[in-house]
C-alpha cells in the first residue's frame, strides 16, 4: 500500500471525502444542496495498519470492524465520565460495522497518553532521564513494571511520518491554557484507570493508552476518535504479566516485532518502506484483536 492513505479512501454517495489519515478516513455529510455539512462527520475505520510512522502495505481484515465496535462498547462504560462524539451509528451499507457519523469538533493539539504500566517509549524515556514527559518516576523500575497510579505523559502530534515527541505537562499547559490541562491531565488518568478496573476481571491489563478529546463551541470536551482500542493501547493477558521482560500482547506490538525481527529483513533505521507482512502474521494480528474483543465485551465477533 502507498503511504498516501487517500488512495485507498472509497467513494461513498452522499458524502464528500475531507480527509485521510494512517488508518483512519473522514467524510462530510453532503446537504440537501450537494454541499458539505459542516457540523458532523462520517468517521471510517479502514483495515489499514501503521507501525514506525509507516502504512504497511499489508491489510488486517476486521481490524477496522473492531476497532469501531470496541470504541462504541468503551464509549458506553465512560459516558459518565464525559460525552463522546458519535451522533449515530446508521452509516452507509459500504462501510457499515466500521464506521460512526460523529459530531465535527474542534480537536485537541495534544497527545494525551496516560500510562499504568512502564513499557516502549516511556521505559526508553526513563532509561535516558528517570522520567517520561516530565514527570518523574522511582527508581529501580523495569520493563512492564506496575506504576503506583496512572501518570500522564503528553507527546506533541505529530503529521504524518514524523514521530509524536514527548513534552511536559508546563508544554500542555502553554498549548491549551492551564484549566484545559488539568482537564485534561485528570480525565486521561481516570479513562485508563476505568479501562483497568473493567479489563482486569476479563483477563486484560491496559498498560498504557492515547486519547483524543474535542472541544464542541460551547466549549465543552468531547471524548473522541477511538478510545481503548489495541490501536490506542497496549493490552497484556494478566496471567501472563512480568515484570523485567517485554509482555505478550493483544495490540499491534505483535506486527512491530515482526518487523524488527531477523525474519522481516528490514530496520526501522533504513528510512525504507516496510515489506509486506507475511499471511501468518496477518492471521495472528487478526486473530489477537478479535480475542481482545471478545475477552473484554463478552461478546462474539461478527
Amino acid at each position: 500500500m502507498s503511504n498516501d492513505p487517500t488512495t485507498a479512501a472509497p467513494e461513498l454517495p452522499g458524502f464528500a471525502h475531507a480527509y485521510s489519515g494512517k488508518v483512519r478516513d473522514l467524510y462530510a455529510p453532503l446537504d440537501a444542496a450537494g454541499q458539505p455539512r459542516d457540523d458532523q462527520l462520517l468517521l471510517v475505520a479502514s483495515d489499514r495498519i501503521s507501525a514506525f510512522d509507516f502504512v504497511l502495505r499489508s491489510e488486517i481484515p476486521d481490524k477496522g470492524a473492531v476497532l469501531t465496535q470496541l470504541s462504541l462498547w468503551w464509549f458506553e462504560r465512560l459516558a459518565d465520565l464525559l460525552p463522546h462524539h458519535v451522533v449515530s451509528t446508521d452509516v452507509p451499507p459500504q462501510v457499515a460495522g466500521r464506521a460512526v457519523l460523529v459530531e465535527r469538533l474542534d480537536m485537541v493539539p495534544v497527545e494525551c497518553v496516560a500510562r499504568a504500566y512502564l513499557t516502549g517509549s516511556g521505559l526508553a524515556d526513563y532509561r535516558r532521564t528517570g522520567e517520561v514527559s516530565g514527570v518523574r518516576l522511582p527508581d529501580g523500575l523495569v520493563d512492564g513494571s506496575r506504576l503506583a497510579d496512572p501518570v500522564f505523559t503528553p507527546s506533541t502530534k505529530a503529521p504524518m511520518g514524523e514521530h509524536d515527541e514527548p513534552i511536559p505537562f508546563s508544554t500542555v499547559v502553554d498549548m491549551v491554557g492551564a484549566e484545559r490541562a488539568a482537564q485534561l491531565d485528570d480525565l486521561t488518568r481516570r479513562i485508563l484507570a476505568r479501562g483497568n478496573e473493567i479489563a482486569v476481571d476479563r483477563g486484560v491489563i491496559i498498560a498504557d493508552t492515547k486519547v483524543e478529546f474535542g472541544v464542541r463551541p460551547d466549549g465543552e470536551l468531547v471524548l473522541a476518535d477511538e478510545v481503548l482500542t489495541p490501536d490506542s493501547s497496549r493490552f497484556w493477558p494478566a496471567d501472563e504479566w512480568e515484570p523485567g521482560r517485554a509482555q505478550p500482547s493483544y495490540d499491534k506490538q505483535f506486527v512491530r516485532d515482526w518487523l524488527t525481527s531477523p525474519a522481516s529483513g528490514w530496520s526501522k533505521d533504513s528510512g525504507e518502506e516496510p515489506p509486506a507482512l507475511p499471511d501468518e502474521v496477518i492471521e495472528r494480528t487478526r486473530a489477537k484483536y478479535v480475542e481482545v474483543y471478545e475477552r473484554l465485551t463478552g461478546q462474539r465477533f461478527g
